[in-house]
């Protein structure tokens, strides 16, 4: 069974009218006799809401206790034991009570698409994930229930249920939305006309983004080259601060403003580990990000800037999203900051925007290993105090400050090899300690400059002093060390670990491991390389970045082997050995996920192999009986009128002849539908879509039915606007339908054929009277070779529907069977109307419009 089709009335505050059109379209297809019942619907205490719950048939809630209190929730076991053809679920964004199924009541109605159930739902603008801070920017109110805005964008429909802020108001002050003695306080605070104002402008802006993606779907199905806007790549740089669900929104809102806008969200991690960064509101970030329906990356990089833009530049991005600077005022002396520096460095391909946030000026938090790895000024610094800064001292001590003592002197020069270790790390301590003793025996112990040490007391304190600077450099060094090693171990389990939960949750295809391994580690191109024995050449399974493919591992700058036959290759720079155990790990997956490609592959293939020997047999089957059958009459007949033997009256052999051509005409139809199946199995059909009416159509496609004056009636306006179709395959498919609601109806009645305008879609209903089907195989009769129940005698092979629903869609038409009320069933086909006549509709609410 199929998924689920997901409607949405979106609107832009409460009182719209989002919950009255969503019943007002129950009712609606209560009466063309769909299955549809209430999951869920809060009516709010308003009166015309609550009388439209009326004549619709409500699943039982379910009953939960809280805090000492019951409250009801969607009963989705129930709900799905009743397997309705619609389900109505209110309020998508509402946050089920703990103990409930899912948490979220948009994850019940997942679980209902999943089913095949169609669901139809409701929600506001002010609960879309990305726009949660501009809600409360403009409202002043944070809201808490919130659903992704990937999980509308998937809907199959959504349709806006737009109000003035005026009628919207006018709704409030009559009572309809509110009681009275709230309404007064509701006017006042979140009714406030600017706010209507500015939430109406981003429901109608969020909806005219959803039409363009749309447009562009449709661009891209029928290969239409030119193509208007742009395509925005928003990359989000975060540091593992509470700011960065704040950027990741704004870059939503960002990506969003252009057509096909994409978010890809990077967290560079030092692999010195200068700055801490909360695993846990990582974790919280990659989910937000991934919810919002972009990507998150994780690279290591000592120069952040640098590895930000060349992250950048490497996945063509337009804009940097970046959060001012968290440092405090007295920080700024030590540098620009990152933001600047981007800024500075982006150049003229790169737009880069600093946002605000609550967390700026606050300070960057803990600042962990600073000495762990040092770079090229800092052990200059270090060179410079451990050498220079003894003589600087020493002509301080001689020139203005004089007779201190030696001790003191020895602590002064202590002093400096101890920040020369800290700086520079151990050599330019021992350079310290070591020029500083020469200068403590040449000029500050006697007799002076000589180095003859008179007093054996001063000997033991320059041996101390040079002993104990060599042990603070050393003790420094060791830390910076340790401190180092652990710093990297954190980055490595936090790669390893979000690969590993990645590749567990099958989100990884090859291509996309083999980019994280190329950016993380900073490479050219990555490539996964295969050989059948010890003896064939290598051939590559999968590679990316712009160098040309190595033909062997040894070619590459490092080569890991996966196994005997299988091996990574990476090319940009030599690795040192302690990345070459990270980048064995991601080799080994990379082997798993291949594999699991294959996997899939061959399961494909397995599923095509096995409904292609399904239709073989089906057709062997039909052959064998319905084809015969036919040419058994025809052989009859033929036999008979070559007799000799008897002398056959005219009346006689006009009757033969007549059942040879019904033998031949059955025949004909028979081997057209199984050539038409044959097509769309090899996806050989190519639809010549023009301007058509369909009551021009329509009569043409009723010619090879028997008798049909008597057996059809035709109800088709001429103010039907003209559709888009392929005229001879529509012609087809609606023969086929309507023969086949001939078949099954009864005689005394005929077949309708109605057609009606809705929204921006033409339908045509074929309905008949006869004993109908069942809902649960609704969907078996279009499937090719099935004839459900007792068929009629020379209902034919079973592809009439399975051939009527290929060509419908590939003329971008849908066909599906409804049950008639009253019993029967009735095929509807739903076309797209063409641009060239406008269809004056009736001043119909919202929900009347499907």
């Amino acid at each position: 069974m199929g998924r689920g089709r997901l409607r949405i009335y979106l609107g832009a505050a409460p009182g719209v009218g989002k919950t009255y059109a969503m019943l007002s379209e129950a009712h609606r297809r209560i009466e063309r006799g769909t299955d549809c019942v209430v999951g869920f619907v809060e009516h709010h205490d308003r009166a015309r809401t609550e009388v439209m719950l009326h004549g619709l048939e409500q699943i039982p809630r379910r009953e939960l206790e809280y805090r000492g209190g019951v409250f009801t929730e969607m009963d989705v076991d129930a709900v799905l034991a009743r397997h309705p053809r619609v389900a109505l679920v209110d309020e998508l964004a509402h946050t089920n009570i703990p103990g409930s199924r899912n948490t979220k009541r948009w994850e019940d109605v997942e679980e209902l698409l999943a089913a095949g159930i169609d669901v139809i739902s409701t929600v506001n603008i002010q609960h879309l994930e990305s726009l949660g801070d501009v809600v409360e920017s403009i409202t002043g109110i944070r809201q808490q229930e919130t659903v992704p805005d990937e999980v509308v964008r998937k809907a199959d429909q959504i349709e806006l249920v737009d109000m003035s802020p005026q009628a919207l108001r006018r709704r409030m002050a009559h009572g309809n939305i509110y009681k009275p003695d709230k309404a007064d306080a509701a006017l006042s605070n979140y009714f406030r006309p600017g706010n209507l104002t500015a939430l109406r402008e981003l429901a109608l802006l969020w909806v005219a983004d959803r039409v363009d993606e749309s447009l562009n779907q449709y661009r891209s199905k029928h290969e239409v080259s030119k193509i208007w806007g742009s395509r925005e790549r928003v990359v989000v740089g975060l540091t593992g601060g509470p700011e960065g669900r704040t950027l990741i929104r704004r870059a939503s809102r960002l990506a969003e403003k252009g057509a096909g806008g994409e978010v890809l969200a990077v967290y560079i991690a030092r692999s010195d580990g200068l700055s801490s960064a909360s695993p846990k509101e990582l974790a919280v970030q990659r989910t937000l990000v991934e919810d919002l329906g972009g990507t998150f990356h994780h690279v290591v990089g000592d120069d952040i800037t640098t590895a930000l833009l060349d992250f950048a530049r490497g996945v063509n991005a337009t804009q940097i999203v970046l959060g001012a600077s968290r440092r405090k005022s007295w920080q700024y002396m030590f540098g620009p900051g990152v933001g600047a520096t981007v800024a500075r460095e982006s150049g003229p391909d790169l737009d880069v925007h600093l946002i605000t946030h609550t967390e700026v000026g606050k300070g960057r938090g803990l600042q962990v290993a600073r000495g762990a790895q040092l770079g090229r000024p800092r052990i200059i610094a270090g060179w410079l105090v451990g050498v220079l800064g003894p003589l600087l001292l020493t002509l301080l001590l001689r020139g203005v400050v004089a007779d201190m003592g030696l001790a003191n002197d020895m602590l002064l020069f202590l002093t400096l090899a101890v920040a020369a270790a800290l700086l520079g790390g151990l050599l330019p301590a021992l350079a310290s300690a070591t020029v500083g003793s020469g200068l403590l025996n040449w000029f500050f112990t006697e007799p002076y400059h000589t180095w003859v040490i008179a007093d054996a007391r001063n000997i033991v304190a320059i041996a101390v002093f040079f002993a104990v600077a060599v042990s603070v450099a050393s003790v420094v060094d060791l830390a910076a060390r340790r401190t180092h090693q652990a710093a990297r171990l954190r980055t490595e389990s936090e790669i390893l670990s979000f690969l590993a939960g990645n590749v567990l949750r099958g989100e990884t295809s090859l291509e996309a491991l083999l980019e994280r391994v190329r950016e993380t580690f900073g490479m050219e191109s990555a490539a996964l390389l295969e050989r059948e024995d010890d003896t064939a050449p290598w051939t590559c399974a999968g590679h990316v970045g712009t160098n040309p493919v190595v033909e062997r591992p040894e070619d590459a700058d490092v080569g890991v082997p996966v196994s005997d036959h299988m091996a990574l290759a990476v090319s940009g720079r030599v690795l040192p050995a302690s990345d070459r155990r990270v980048l064995a790990a991601f080799a080994a997956q990379a082997a798993v996920v291949l594999d699991r490609q294959r996997l899939q592959r061959e399961a494909v293939r397995a599923r095509e192999l096995a409904e292609g020997n399904r239709i073989r047999i089906a057709l062997l089957a039909a052959v064998s009986h319905d084809l015969r059958t036919p040419l058994a009459g025809i052989k009859a007949s033929v036999s008979s009128l070559r007799s000799e033997d008897v002398a056959w009256s005219e009346e006689i052999q006009a009757e033969l002849l007549a059942a040879i051509e019904g033998g031949a005409d059955r025949l004909d139809h028979l081997v057209g539908n199984l050539l038409d199946m044959s097509r769309l199995q090899t996806g050989t059909v190519t639809p010549l879509i023009r301007e058509a009416d369909l009551d021009e159509v329509v009569p043409l496609a009723l010619g090879g039915i028997p008798d049909p004056v008597t057996t059809v009636a035709l109800d088709i306006p001429e103010t039907l606007p003209m559709v888009a179709t392929d005229k001879g395959l529509l012609e087809r498919v609606v023969a086929n339908v309507v023969e086949n609601a001939v078949k099954y109806n009864p005689e005394e009645e005929p077949v309708l054929v109605a057609a009606s305008a809705i929204a921006d879609r033409v339908e045509l209903r074929v309905v008949d009277r006869g004993p109908g089907v069942p809902d649960d195989a609704k969907e078996h009769i279009f499937a090719p070779f099935q004839r459900y129940g007792d068929a009629p005698s020379g209902a034919g092979v079973g592809l009439g529907l399975a051939v009527a629903r290929g060509f419908a869609e590939a003329m971008d038409g849908t066909l599906n069977a409804e049950d008639t009320p009253g019993g029967g069933l009735t095929m509807v086909l739903s076309l797209p109307a063409a641009t060239g006549r406008a269809h004056v509709t009736p001043d119909l609410p919202a929900a009347a419009i499907s």
